[in-house]
């Protein structure tokens, strides 16, 4: 038995004070359906509209308590393991960074990542790196070739002074310190970032200037029928762990450069598709039982994050059913107002520890260490596919054969094996379907943050990206595979309406359309849609509207957040209602009726100054026409002209007990389009929206008018 414990789990003290607030506000919403009864036969035009939407925030509403019914808090004491394990006794670790494009994803950036990865305080014959490049760029694999002889020195260097920062970039940027050797290591640094620069300017390596026959022989591989869509695999050893040194003589970890084949002819399944690459590859290579999967963007910002994770996994006490261990996704850029809501407060800190009470959270793309086993069907069934790990030449053949694009015909791979395919978040998919296995997980979140990404700065970029995840959700949510339907009967229903919710987040978009447009377009006609404040059913619906805000409020200020930060996620809640959510919709209709494919792209990482100032500053930058911003700007333009046309009918006619319902959700729709009306009237810089798309929205507003007036 152990004297001290490896982990902690502690229920949260709010979950009471959750509960009884889940009661009441149900009670609320049952009053307020039955209101929308009473109203059918008197007003059934705006009733039915008003019920639909009141209908679906109420789904949506049921689906989101079970977050609040039981979060857990972890704490895990890694100076413990001494007490189960020495460290040769440690699991291998694999590492899955993956990168797909060096001109949207630049290498020097990517490499960041790897080096902190390599310099883990992991044993280095326990630890390697595997690098899944999904473009097949001879401009990556050069970068890497570069990063290898840099880890040779930047690895010992780390390790001698115990640096916390193992980012160079981040290192040389924040860490003042005056190590004797900091100027050379420093300089090599720059120089690094020099060469990648100036082969990535060109856009080409010239082999001629490289004097390793090991490494020309490899970039030779680029004919000029090399494209990233039809190339055959590429499997380059950069550093190997029983063989290459650092400069004090120590051995370092395994780094792998892996660009899976392609053809036209065969599906590439996106991301999902590298990582079954890399569980293949690695199989047959260093068949480690637990491997990380990271994505480029995200640095390691803490050495000993494996070692948080053996807390987990090498407690005797551990459940054999756990899958994966999940460290939430944080940021280095995020502005202090949090402007765009990129921090995902919601989904790192109060999502994640709700799951966490109810045998586990969805995997989040990232930051997730994972037991090989469990991508391999049922726990406590025996695991038979892999094989022991072989480095040696036809080690490599065969890791090479495994990445071939036909392997996985005729097999369970994508499937039943490995990450799941058919959906533009595999992530979530995958977790959701392993997680019907019985298998489980657990959130570390330890004080500082093990991982650090970036998120994009402007507005049109994160909408975009974010319009990839909820088209890809509600796949998920409409499929066989439902959360409502096939979780409901193979996992626990409280965990099942968690993943729902998150799956059909793509419906906020009907009850926000529905109150973007409605009250205010009734409002213009000078009909009343809403009780009077005399009214007692006025305090049914000032209830449910305070109630919610407040609650939502304080479990922001419960995560640890602030209101500057709260205020601009319930404004991006109302901007997604009306363009991301609205038009994942769509891309979902028109893909499943096969009238169209979505492709993945990558977001850029690539920093702009100007951008980043403004984003700093809490500015938005809309800067491109696009249709995600002209509905945004439609609702803006009616909420603006409805709550101006309402105020002159109040002031006229004294309509106000009547109107004032229609007004205030008028006016709050102003207050939050505020920096809409800044980016289309007020503003001059490059950030600012682009005149046509004003235009087109304008136009807009007035055909919605023209047409609501006809048909009433």
């Amino acid at each position: 038995m152990l004297k001290a414990p490896l982990n902690t789990k502690r229920a949260s003290p709010t979950r009471w004070f959750n509960r009884l607030y889940t009661v009441v506000y149900a009670v609320a919403i049952f009053a307020l359906i039955y209101r929308h009864y009473c109203n059918l036969i008197n007003s059934p035009f705006t009733t039915i509209f008003l019920l639909v939407a009141d209908l679906v925030l109420a789904f949506l509403w049921v689906a989101w308590q079970p977050f609040f019914l039981n979060p857990v808090h972890r704490e895990v004491f890694p100076e413990n393991l001494p007490q189960v394990a020495k460290e040769s006794d440690y699991p291998r670790l694999d590492v899955f960074v993956c990168t797909a494009d060096p001109f949207k994803e630049p290498p020097v950036g990517v490499l960041n990542t790897v080096l902190s990865l390599l310099a883990y305080d992991y044993p280095t014959e326990k630890l390697s790196v595997y690098l899944s490049d999904d473009g097949g760029s001879q401009l990556t694999l050069f970068a890497f070739m570069e990063t290898a002889k840099f880890a040779k020195h930047w690895l010992p260097y780390c390790k001698k002074y115990n640096i916390m920062d193992r980012s160079p970039e981040v290192y040389f940027e924040n860490d003042l310190s005056l190590f004797p050797e900091r100027n050379d290591i420093q300089t090599m640094y720059e120089n690094m970032k020099a060469t990648i620069k100036d082969v990535m300017d060109r856009g080409t390596v010239d082999i001629d200037q490289i004097n390793d026959e090991r490494a020309i022989k490899a970039l030779r591989k680029w004919t000029n029928e090399f494209t990233r869509h039809q190339h055959p695999t590429v499997i380059e050893v950069l550093l190997k762990n029983n063989e290459d040194k650092d400069v004090t003589g120590h051995y370092m970890p395994n780094l792998f450069y892996v660009a899976r084949e392609k053809n036209k002819a065969t599906p590439h399944h996106f991301k999902a598709g590298a990582i079954n690459a890399l569980l293949r590859v690695s199989a047959k290579l260093t068949n480690a039982p637990i491997f990380l999967i990271l994505d480029c963007d995200m640095y390691s910002n803490d050495p000993k994050t494996p070692l948080r994770m053996l807390c987990h996994f090498l407690d005797p006490n551990v459940d054999p059913k756990l899958a994966f261990v999940q460290f939430p996704q944080r940021f280095y850029n995020i502005n202090n107002n949090d402007t765009y809501c990129t921090e995902h407060v919601l989904e790192n800190q109060i999502c994640s520890v709700g799951m966490d009470g109810l045998d586990g959270m969805s995997f989040m793309g990232t930051n997730a260490f994972f037991k090989r086993d469990a991508l391999l069907g049922k726990p406590n069934e025996p695991q038979g596919i892999w094989n022991e790990p072989n480095d040696s030449e036809n080690g490599l053949a065969l890791a090479r054969h495994v990445a071939d694009c036909s392997y996985e015909d005729n097999t369970k791979w994508g499937s039943e094996i490995g990450f799941r395919y058919g959906t533009l978040v595999e992530d979530a998919y995958t977790s959701f379907r392993i997680q019907c296995l019985g298998w489980k997980s657990v959130v570390c979140k330890p004080t500082r943050a093990a991982f650090l990404g970036n998120m994009p700065v402007a507005l049109h970029d994160f909408l975009s990206q974010a319009r990839r995840w909820y088209m890809g959700l509600l796949q998920i949510a409409l499929c066989k595979f439902s959360p409502l339907t096939f979780g409901m009967k193979y996992m626990n229903p409280l965990q099942a309406l968690c993943c729902a919710y998150i799956d059909f987040r793509a419906f906020w978009s009907i009850p926000i359309i529905i109150y973007a447009f409605l009250p205010q377009l009734m409002l213009l006609n000078s009909s009343a849609i809403f009780p009077k404040v005399s009214d007692p059913w006025f305090s049914l619906y000032a209830f449910l509207f305070l109630a919610a805000y407040g609650k939502s409020l304080l479990d922001y200020v419960v995560a640890g957040s602030t209101f500057r930060k709260w205020w601009s996620y319930q404004r991006m809640w109302l901007i997604f209602g009306c363009s991301t959510y609205l038009f994942s919709f769509f891309d979902w209709l028109v893909t499943s009726l096969g009238m169209s494919t979505f492709e993945f792209n990558v977001t850029s990482k690539v920093l702009d100054t100007e951008l980043t100032k403004r984003y700093q500053q809490g500015v938005f930058t809309f800067g491109v026409d696009s249709p995600l911003f002209v509905s945004i700007n439609i609702v803006a333009i009616v909420n603006l002209f409805a709550f101006l046309v309402g105020i002159k009918q109040v002031l006229i006619n004294g309509r106000f007990e009547e109107l004032f319902g229609q007004l205030f959700i008028a006016g709050f729709g102003v207050i939050n389009g505020w920096p809409i009306y800044e980016g289309m009237v007020l503003r001059s810089d490059k950030g600012k929206m682009p005149g046509k798309t004003t235009f087109k929205s304008v136009c807009g507003a007035l055909i919605i008018y023209w047409v609501f007036s006809s048909t009433c």
